[in-house]
């Protein structure tokens, strides 16, 4: 390729649930851009649209789908059979891979994606563009290593693995945790790995910080806690615990709260959620444009610990108390053990929840988290830097 060349990164996001996705596909393509580097993705996020996305990057909308388990999955707006809306969002992304002519092809955690829908388009870079890399992009964690294991044998995913994609990258940091030897990825495939570290985010500006601060009304000294439960589906049992933990306290608590629910909180819990926070005097969102402003603000952010929203909270040096869901996959859980084990985090397990363990974790990690900064002062976030010397070497620019 010649150096002067446009170089097309397509990047594929099925998003069907939540907003870890399309956040981890957008920060990376915000950071891997370049001179002459065009950047498109495909996604199924019914939000993609409220996000801002800068020059040289941006989206093609595929139908949204939502989980109702780990293997079905239905239209989320339009009224249509499942299989014929599976059916529109495979040909989407063929097409657009035709169309786009990408030189690198990176897929989000699904090595089929939904349902295999982009395994034609796959195969049609096979054997149209074999010069195209085409790449994995793993989160560190998928769920344990048995339930992944039996689903990458069901689904085909190790041959898949071995006869379409060029490199798989792992996000995440290989003594934390080892995909590889976890997944059992044999030889030849394990060759294609590259763990990148974890994926840096935007990290505001003291002012930036300070204008939040002021926003909220909190004067020198005051101690926030920010409360967030991602895309917030199945995030109200959280929300409710931190609320009733509120409501049960003799006196006021010792900290100020901001609640986000997430957009997609099914509306009549948002509601109750809205209505008592707003009596104890608690700030409610139900969707934050830039969470890296409030998470610098607080000083401990309780979360159900996805894998964005901790590299979120990490990035700008703050605590997080987590409380990982467990179903219908145990990522959250083996993060939250993993990153605790390092000092990175503390949580609590999803049965254990009760307003006291909640008060009682919360005030802990207030007055006492030196522990907790030093080592997420030593933590560094690699992932971007990984992607672009790689990506270097693909167009052959490196030195």
């Amino acid at each position: 390729m010649a150096r002067n060349s446009t170089y097309n990164i397509l990047m594929y996001s099925h998003d069907t649930y939540g907003l870890g996705h399309i956040r981890r596909s957008m920060a990376i393509a915000a950071r891997l851009l370049a001179p002459r580097v065009n950047i498109l993705i495909l996604t199924g996020s019914p939000i993609a649209g409220r996000f801002s996305f800068p020059e040289q990057i941006d989206f093609v909308r595929i139908p949204g789908m939502i989980k109702k388990t780990n293997e079905e999955y239905l239209p989320l707006s339009i009224k249509i059979n499942a299989r014929h809306a599976l059916d529109i969002r495979k040909s989407i992304i063929t097409a657009t891979v035709k169309s786009f002519q990408p030189q690198l092809v990176i897929v989000d955690k699904e090595p089929l994606g939904l349902k295999k829908e982009v395994l034609p388009a796959l195969q049609w870079i096979r054997r149209c563009r074999p010069g195209t890399k085409v790449i994995l992009g793993l989160r560190d964690i998928m769920d344990d290593a048995e339930t992944t294991k039996q689903e990458w044998r069901d689904k085909g995913v190790y041959q898949v693995l071995g006869d379409l994609y060029s490199e798989i990258w792992i996000y995440g940091n290989q003594e934390f945790y080892d995909p590889v030897r976890e997944y059992d990825i044999a030889e030849p495939v394990s060759r294609k790995v590259c763990f990148t570290g974890y994926i840096p985010r935007k990290v505001p500006s003291a002012e930036a910080v300070l204008n939040i601060k002021k926003e909220h009304g909190l004067q020198e000294g005051d101690k926030l806690v920010v409360v967030t439960t991602g895309g917030g589906g199945d995030g109200y049992a959280v929300m409710d615990a931190y609320l009733a933990m509120l409501e049960s306290s003799a006196v006021p608590p010792s900290f100020r709260s901001i609640l986000i629910t997430g957009p997609f909180m099914p509306k009549s819990e948002r509601k109750k959620v809205y209505k008592r926070a707003r009596k104890l005097g608690v700030r409610m969102y139900h969707f934050y444009r830039q969470m890296e402003k409030v998470f610098a603000a607080a000083d401990v952010v309780v979360s159900m610990g996805g894998y964005n929203t901790l590299c979120e909270i990490l990035n700008q040096g703050t605590i997080s108390l987590v409380i990982p869901r467990e179903s219908p996959r145990k990522e959250q859980l083996i993060r939250a053990q993993t990153f605790q084990r390092h000092n990175l985090t503390d949580f609590i397990p999803w049965d254990d929840l009760t307003p006291a363990r909640l008060r009682d974790k919360l005030l802990k990690l207030l007055e006492d988290p030196k522990v907790y900064h030093d080592a997420i002062a030593d933590f560094r976030f690699t992932g971007i830097e990984t992607m672009k010397q790689r990506i270097l070497e693909f167009r052959g620019l490196k030195s």
